[in-house]
């Protein structure tokens, strides 16, 4: 009984401290005081104040020191024509990704213009992270609901962002097709009703699976697809199986016109393998470089290959971006896009939004910092086209062509300084032989497993 009071004791007494621990690190009355006290009500204080009552935070950031224009010429340039348009959907990474193709297709056939239905390869999208989601369930039935990685899979069940693992994955699985075969539709080109419906289902299913006995999971789980297919269908359209398309040159001529499969007609626009043929790199200086970084689940497919990524200093990035454009060989880029963006002009440049004169401050994180504390990462992709380089041949600006339609940016471009490039670049997919051998031997290693909701590697969109 002793014993038994004593340990109450002990126990009242660690509470207390706790306690008292908890209400001396809590916001004291005089403590309060001195923080008021902070605030002086100054004339340049009320007219911030005032500002911002009426006025949006960025708008009033931006720094008219800054409104000129920069300049447009490159010296380095990508050929392409045309600009696209995701609308209200984050299917860049897709876009991005078909858009490095359009322009090697326009390119080598000499063409007016033209553009792939970024809605036939998301259909398949939409429908192999289904069934990627679904056989996850399966291969963790056994762990617990409230494991991480099953809350993970839960949490993010499908969405329509996306890596350029899922442009190699998809087009090699199923082919292009040119977009008048499968144009959008009002779901394809807003995309959140039709997301919303699918990860119910799925979240639905997901329960059902984790309760079913193992020798059941694989039927069940192909009539949950099956009814996945018909919803897509119904929203998107019926993906061809085979179409008609007629090549024009640019007098309008018709050069050929003949029947195709989506994969005939990528294997005879396109014909490389989009697999073995890139390598993605990124630039993350809270990881050491030089090393190898594998994703789980940074796939689309499930019976392909979760991506891996070269982390290299942004000076060796650079090197294969340069050599790309110089061989008019555009680029899957992507980068934080909304930090110091000029939408009306364009612009990416460190110059463009001034926080620290609006709030009297200052905000001293370099990259590094940035990244660590989830303040910056990867949040879209785009077609990197672009360097203007200077009599050292060192760049200067870049140019990246957008997927916000023609009226955005500069043309539907975006043009940023090398500095913002150094800053807020994180990832580009480069075609091996723009790739130096000792970065080459670099992929031999052995990659570093990171888990699928590690801050850097949110899908673009």
């Amino acid at each position: 009984m002793k014993k038994l009071i004593l340990c109450l004791a002990v126990m009242m007494l660690g509470i207390v401290g706790a306690i008292a621990q908890t209400k001396n690190g809590g916001i004291s009355e005089d403590m309060l005081g001195r923080i008021r006290q902070g605030y002086q009500g100054t004339p340049e204080q009320k007219a911030v104040k005032n500002a911002l009552a009426s006025n949006s935070i960025s708008a009033l950031a931006i720094n008219g020191e800054n409104l000129a224009m920069i300049d447009t010429h490159f010296s380095d340039i990508v050929k392409t024509k045309g600009i696209t348009d995701q609308k209200s959907s984050g299917r860049c990474w897709l876009f991005t990704g078909l858009n490095v193709l359009r322009a090697k297709m326009i390119d080598k056939y000499d063409l007016p213009g033209m553009e792939f239905s970024q809605n036939y390869n998301s259909f398949y999208d939409l429908l192999e992270k289904s069934n990627l989601f679904l056989q996850a369930i399966i291969d963790t039935r056994d762990l617990a609901l409230e494991d991480r990685k099953v809350d993970w899979l839960i949490k993010n069940p499908i969405g329509d962002g996306g890596q350029f693992t899922g442009v190699s994955n998809l087009i090699m699985k199923y082919g292009v097709v040119p977009k008048e075969a499968m144009p959008e539709t009002y779901q394809s080109n807003n995309t959140s009703g039709m997301l919303n419906i699918l990860r119910q289902k799925l979240r639905e299913y997901a329960l059902e699976l984790r309760a079913m006995k193992p020798a059941q999971t694989a039927a069940r789980k192909e009539a949950m697809l099956s009814e996945i297919y018909r919803i897509l269908v119904e929203c998107v359209g019926v993906p061809p199986t085979e179409f008609e398309w007629t090549r024009y040159d640019k007098q309008g001529n018709v050069v050929s016109k003949k029947m195709y499969t989506p994969k005939s007609f990528y294997d005879e626009y396109i014909g490389e393998d989009l697999e073995g043929n890139y390598i993605m790199v990124m630039n993350d200086p809270s990881r050491e470089y030089g090393k190898v970084y594998e994703i789980q689940y940074d796939r689309h497919v499930y019976d392909g290959e979760n991506w891996v990524y070269l982390n290299l200093p942004i000076e060796r990035v650079k090197e294969m971006a340069i050599a790309s454009i110089k061989d008019n060989t555009a680029l899957y880029f992507s980068c934080d896009v909304n930090k110091y963006i000029n939408s009306s002009l364009g612009t990416l440049d460190l110059a463009n939004i001034d926080y620290e004169s609006l709030f009297d401050t200052e905000f001293p994180m370099n990259k590094r910092e940035r990244v660590q504390t989830f303040a910056s990462g990867s949040s879209h992709a785009m077609t990197l086209i672009a360097v203007d380089l200077d009599e050292n041949e060192q760049p200067k600006k870049w140019m990246v062509e957008n997927s916000w339609g023609a009226s955005s940016g500069y043309r539907g471009n975006l043009i940023m300084t090398d500095e913002w490039f150094e800053e807020y670049m994180f990832r580009l997919v480069v075609e091996k032989k723009y790739v130096p051998a000792d970065l080459m031997k670099m992929l031999d290693q052995k990659p570093i497993m990171l888990p699928a909701w590690d801050p850097m590697f949110a899908p673009e969109e």
